[in-house]
């Protein structure tokens, strides 16, 4: 199978069972365009290695140092299947053309829900010019109080009297072990969520009774924000769902 490109995933296909989550540290801009041009070129001279493997997406870091990598298996097997018999070696072709790569861990979500998607005039996905990236850890595994988090942040966005401008989409991901909440928020660029936090003081969201209810959920341990740039979007040519 040959390889399709694209910019950004359709993260809410339907055929999706599991999501793997993992971070790259660079170190410069330099090393960022490097690495996304070498995983491009290997992907794509290379037969799409596996049906069980959906699409394979890669962000920037706006930090300049990282990037993210986002993967849609059909099941948590497949994913399995591929680490064991196909990884080490496309891993080792990239090293080989960007030397020191850190791997900063892997981790697999499910989408729970995705909400403030407008289809293009073509019917594919918006693509955001940034994607904005927030990571919440929770005291423990709990599956259901992730889902709630999620639940209360919508319903702050569904209610808010005075929504930020720019905003186009969040997808909430529930880690499989249920110990954190992953969503990407669309953002039409990242000025547009710099000026959002910027313009409230205390973050997204206004001063309501549902933002401070998101901002002191039980349960939370930690919660970091970041900002990322979509680059590529691989998955296989004949596979018209993606």
């Amino acid at each position: 199978m040959s390889v399709r490109l694209s910019t950004f995933p359709d993260v809410t296909r339907p055929d999706v069972g599991v999501v793997t989550v993992s971070t790259w540290r660079v170190g410069t801009f330099e090393r960022q365009r490097e690495t996304v041009e070498a995983i491009t070129h290997l992907w794509r001279s290379r037969a799409w290695p596996d049906g069980g493997l959906l699409s394979y997406s890669v962000l920037t870091g706006n930090d300049g140092e990282t990037l993210l990598h986002y993967a849609q298996w059909r099941d948590r097997a497949a994913y399995e299947a591929f680490a064991a018999t196909g990884r080490d070696e496309r891993v080792a072709e990239i090293d080989a053309a960007v030397p020191g790569i850190e791997r900063v861990g892997l981790r697999p979500y499910t989408l729970y829900r995705a909400e403030g998607l407008t289809a293009q005039p073509d019917g594919t996905p918006p693509v955001p010019g940034c994607v904005v990236i927030v990571d919440v850890e929770f005291e423990g595994p709990d599956p259901a109080r992730g889902r709630d988090w999620a639940d209360t942040v919508l319903q702050a966005i569904e209610t808010d009297p005075d929504p930020a401008p720019g905003g186009i989409s969040a997808f909430f991901h529930v880690s499989t072990d249920g110990t954190r909440v992953l969503n990407l928020a669309g953002w039409e660029s990242e000025q547009a969520h710099a000026d959002a936090v910027a313009a409230r003081g205390h973050g997204i969201g206004s001063d309501t009774e549902q933002w401070r209810a998101v901002r002191h959920h039980p349960g939370v341990k930690s919660s970091t924000v970041t900002r990322w740039t979509p680059a590529i979007s691989l998955s296989s040519a004949s596979d018209a769902a993606g």
